[in-house]
């Protein structure tokens, strides 16, 4: 299985994954308002949920930090902006391909 990574770029507001360290995907992404901030860190993905319900579109991936996650949108028009609760937003078909790739354990790093 490959060595998937995933850095998000909070200044560029990107999801970059990474296959041995090297960029293969880039996704663009809504991130958390300024009274809610994406938290920066090292974090590990924990689960993993199909079309989980209510606003985090068409998959979850839950990070070790409890109650954030990389997840789909049902409002498209956020990926971009700084409008989250501190989650990590992507489109739909975004989320679904990553998803695909990376298991639970994945490394996820968020940086400033």
């Amino acid at each position: 299985m490959p060595a998937y990574r995933i850095i998000v770029d909070l200044s560029d507001r990107k999801l970059y994954l990474l296959e041995n360290d090297q960029v293969v995907r880039e996704f663009p992404v809504g991130i958390g308002k300024i009274v809610s901030a994406t938290p920066v860190g090292h974090f590990t993905i924990i689960n993993k949920q199909a079309n989980p319900g209510g606003p985090y579109g068409a998959f979850w991936l839950g990070l070790s930090k409890p109650h954030y996650g990389i997840h789909g949108t049902n409002q498209p028009s956020s990926i971009g902006q700084q409008v989250s609760k501190g989650c990590i937003r992507m489109h739909n078909k975004d989320v679904l391909e990553l998803a695909r790739l990376v298991g639970i354990g994945t490394e996820v790093t968020i940086r400033p």
